[in-house]
C-alpha cells in the first residue's frame, strides 16, 4: 500500500502544490528554518508577508546572528509568539559560529527547535527520512488509518510517526512530507475535508466508514477563557503613547504597548472607537479601543513618532488597535 499510496501523493503535489517563497529550488536550509520557524502554531498566509520581510532584513544567518535583538523582534512584530524570535537570534549566533547543523539531533538541539521542526528541516533541507508531524499531518494520519486514539497522547504520535515513516519516499523524503502537509492544509481540512479532490481518497479508512468528521479525536482540551480589556490611543502631534514591557516580564519582555486607560491618571475626554478580538493560547480577548487626551505622559511612557512604529517592536493587539485607530 505504502507505495502506491505515495506515488499518488506525490504526483498530486506536482500538480496542485502551492508556490510558497521557501519551497524556492534549490533549497536554503537558512531559509527553510526561518520558515518553519515562522510557520509554528502560524498559517502559512500570515507567515507570507513576515517570512519575505524577515529575509529582506537579514538574508544571512549571519547578518541575523549580529542583529540587535530589539531590530529582530521589531521585524518578528505582528506575528506573535515573540519567544520564537529570540529563540532564533541565540540559534542564529549558534550557527554563524560552528555552522548549520546537517543531521536531525543536532538539529533538534538548536534553541526552539522541537522533533517535528528538526524533521521537516532535516528532511526538507538534507533529505534524511525523518516523518515531520504537525497537527495537519497527524490529521492525515488519524483518517487515513481510521485510529480513533487521543491524538494528544504519546502512544498515538510514536505509532502515527511509523505510520508516515512507511510512506516517505527514500529519494524525497523532504517532498513527502511537504505533500502530506498540503494534503492536510488543503483537502483533508478539519470541519469539511475535500474526499473527492483527495489523491489517497481510496486508502482513507475514515472515508470508507463514513467517520472523517469524527477523526481526529483530541481529548481533554481546555474551553478557551474569555477576557474583555480595553487599551487606549492616545496621540499628540502626529505622535502616539506607548508603555514598555518591563524586561523581567516573562512573556513579551521589552515590547512596546499601548496602556490601559487605568494606567492614565490624567485621563480626560476618552471616547470609544470600536473592538478588536486577539487569541493568546488559550484565552479569547474582546478588546475596547478608546481614543484618548491626558494632560502630561506618566512616567516610563513614551511618545513615537507614527513612522517610528514599524521599527521597533509592538504587541500585536496594540497594533490592531493602532489599524482601528487608522494610524
Amino acid at each position: 500500500m505504502s507505495a502506491t499510496f505515495t506515488t499518488r501523493l506525490l504526483a498530486w503535489f506536482g500538480r496542485h502544490c502551492r508556490d510558497l517563497p521557501w519551497r524556492a529550488e534549490p533549497r536554503d536550509p537558512y531559509r527553510v528554518w526561518i520558515s518553519e520557524i515562522m510557520l509554528q502554531q502560524t498559517r502559512v498566509e500570515a507567515v507570507l508577508p513576515y517570512y519575505e520581510r524577515f529575509l529582506g532584513e537579514f538574508p544571512t544567518v549571519e547578518r541575523l546572528a549580529r542583529a540587535p535583538e530589539a531590530d529582530v523582534l521589531a521585524c518578528w512584530s505582528g506575528l506573535g509568539y515573540y519567544s520564537r524570535a529570540r529563540l532564533l537570534l541565540h540559534a542564529a549566533q549558534r550557527i554563524a559560529a560552528s555552522g548549520f547543523p546537517r543531521d536531525y539531533d543536532a538539529i533538534r538541539a538548536l534553541p526552539g527547535v522541537g522533533p517535528y521542526t528538526a524533521a521537516a528541516i532535516s528532511s526538507i533541507a538534507f533529505g534524511l527520512c525523518h516523518p515531520a508531524l504537525d497537527g495537519n499531518v497527524m490529521r492525515v494520519a488519524a483518517r487515513v488509518s481510521g485510529d480513533p486514539s487521543d491524538i494528544r497522547a504519546a502512544s498515538t504520535r510514536r505509532r502515527f510517526e511509523e505510520l508516515v515513516r512507511g510512506w516517505l519516499d527514500p529519494r524525497r523524503p523532504g517532498r513527502t512530507n511537504e505533500a502530506l502537509m498540503e494534503l492536510g492544509a488543503t483537502v483533508c481540512l478539519p470541519r469539511e475535508p475535500r474526499c473527492a479532490a483527495c489523491p489517497v481518497a481510496g486508502f482513507c479508512r475514515a472515508r470508507a466508514e463514513d467517520s472523517t468528521r469524527q477523526l481526529p479525536v483530541k481529548r481533554g482540551r481546555p474551553e478557551p477563557l474569555r477576557v474583555e480589556a480595553a487599551l487606549a490611543v492616545v496621540t499628540r502631534g502626529g505622535r502616539v503613547l506607548l508603555r514598555q514591557r518591563a524586561l523581567s516580564e516573562r512573556k513579551m519582555a521589552g515590547f512596546w504597548e499601548l496602556p490601559a486607560p487605568d494606567d492614565l491618571p490624567g485621563l480626560r475626554s476618552a471616547r470609544n472607537i470600536g473592538t478588536v478580538r486577539h487569541t493568546i493560547t488559550h484565552r479569547n480577548y474582546t478588546i475596547t479601543v478608546v481614543a484618548a487626551r491626558i494632560s502630561a505622559a506618566p512616567p516610563g511612557m513614551r511618545w513615537f513618532q507614527i513612522v517610528e512604529l514599524r521599527r521597533i517592536p509592538v504587541s500585536t493587539a496594540s497594533r490592531k488597535a493602532l489599524l482601528v485607530a487608522k494610524l
